[in-house]
């Protein structure tokens, strides 16, 4: 009678396969796993088996990505028209898209060719992460002028918040301070600037073009631009929250506005008429007669000098040539104060790009100098999104997205790569790969002996044109 049971069920079991479909993976799956079962009770292995073990223990090959999902697509996705061009600029991409009826603004389509019409690469959502200073609205003073970027522009950003600021020659960005930590990068001109810290210990120093300062949360500072430059200087800041607010910014005279004047007389250990003549509201920026020399200005301290300069020479720094472009990059192993911002300068040179990559735990927030760029961030589950940029623009690039930076136009790109961190971080996509088992980025890829050659070990942060891209 068992024996009978064993025909009768290899019979069922031959009339069922005969049945079905061509073989899927879930039918192999299944055949493999009866051809194990029968193996366990003592049946002779069959080559179905044998298959199934070889997948079982990691043996055979990955399937090849024809078998998987389809191909990524070779349509182009080069830009199609840049800010200089003449052409009437339209939501058209080879098939896709259609002519627009209505009226438009070209200048400001003509600048953004990759929002108007997005590469096919594009999918799904990322938010806006472009923000053009000259859309801020600005403050102007007597002296000056400021302008800022945050949260309420730019919802992104939420990890730094920015200010465009510009002193005409001796104007003073008055005694202050902030609740945050204050990084600066000169874009033209001379700015001294004076400290102290909670010890007691003062400072006084200038920052050139291309210079930068730091001053830590809380730390009282001024900012006077010099007479090195005829028309003063212009300088960006940046704060370690999205949320900063340049009009909440603690002010002395403010401060002092808003003291009853016997409080003053007896802090201050001098008369109430004394303080006849200070400003009944905030300075913020006005004019005064440009400083004298660094050696002539500073206060003798009882206390001494900070130990940790609040000034760095970046201009003085000799630039990481490399293949495409060059790179400085200041961090707290360089500019010891500095704990909260770390910086990379990077040039990209036309044809070239700042290779794929992504920073592990912070946030980017870029600056652009000169030159026009093109990014596109990828945001996990087949999020992507392409933005041009143009000098004046900020970026924003939220932690461990993917992205690159290409030099879109034929001048030099110049821009800032800014971090909420005191240690500058990078992962290369290039070295990533170059430094994985071969074996391992074939069955991903799918990649040809030649092209896993290829791989660099090292970074390569720039990397110049292909002289092909076929």
């Amino acid at each position: 009678m068992l024996a009978f049971s064993k025909v009768l069920c290899a019979i069922l079991l031959a009339g069922h396969a005969s049945a079905a479909p061509a073989a899927n993976s879930s039918a192999v799956s299944s055949v493999a796993s009866l051809s194990l079962t029968s193996e366990a009770v003592g049946a002779a292995p069959s080559s179905t088996a044998n298959s199934a073990s070889a997948l079982a223990s990691g043996t055979s090959s990955a399937l090849p990505a024809s078998e998987t999902v389809a191909f990524a697509s070779d349509d182009p996705n080069d830009i199609l028209w840049s800010q200089n061009s003449t052409t009437n600029p339209q939501p058209i991409r080879e098939s896709l898209g259609a002519k627009i009826l209505g009226p438009q603004n070209i200048p400001v389509a003509l600048q953004n060719p990759d929002l108007l019409a997005p590469p096919t690469t594009d999918s799904g959502n990322i938010q806006n992460a472009k923000w053009p200073l000259a859309l801020s609205h600005n403050r102007l003073q007597t002296g000056g002028w400021a302008r800022q970027q945050n949260v309420d522009v730019m919802p992104i950003a939420t990890s730094m918040a920015g200010v465009n600021m510009r002193l005409e020659a001796g104007a003073i960005r008055e005694l202050h301070w902030h609740k945050t930590a204050e990084w600066a990068y000169v874009l033209k001109g001379s700015v001294q600037v004076t400290s102290i810290n909670s010890d007691g210990q003062n400072y006084l120093a200038t920052a050139n073009t291309g210079d930068l300062w730091y001053f830590p949360p809380g730390i009282p500072h001024s900012l006077q631009a010099t007479n090195d430059d005829p028309d003063g200087a212009e300088f960006l800041l940046v704060f370690d929250d999205g949320a900063f607010s340049e009009d909440s910014t603690f002010l002395l005279t403010d401060w002092l506005a808003h003291v009853p004047k016997e409080v003053l007389a007896k802090n201050f250990k001098a008369s109430i008429s004394a303080f006849d003549h200070i400003p009944g509201e905030q300075l913020y920026i006005f004019p005064s007669a440009p400083p004298p020399a660094d050696s002539k200005y500073i206060v003798s301290d009882p206390q001494g000098q900070v130990p940790n300069p609040f000034v760095f020479h970046l201009s003085q720094v000799n630039a990481t040539k490399l293949d495409g472009g060059s790179v400085k990059v200041v961090d707290s192993t360089t500019f010891t104060v500095s704990t909260a911002i770390a910086v990379a300068e990077v040039t990209v040179e036309p044809g070239a790009m700042r290779e794929l990559h992504w920073h592990p735990t912070q946030d980017e927030w870029t600056y652009y100098l000169e030159g026009t760029g093109r990014v596109t961030l990828f945001g996990a589950e087949s999020n992507a999104r392409t933005f041009n940029y143009q000098p004046g623009d900020i970026g924003y690039v939220p932690a461990s997205f993917g992205h690159y930076v290409e030099n879109a136009g034929n001048t030099t790109l110049r821009f800032l790569e800014i971090f909420n961190t005191d240690r500058y971080q990078d992962i290369s996509l290039n070295q990533w790969l170059a430094l994985t088992p071969p074996e391992m980025v074939k069955a991903h890829l799918d990649l040809d002996d030649a092209t896993i050659a290829l791989l660099s070990k090292t970074k390569y942060t720039v990397v110049a044109g292909s002289p092909s891209s076929a």
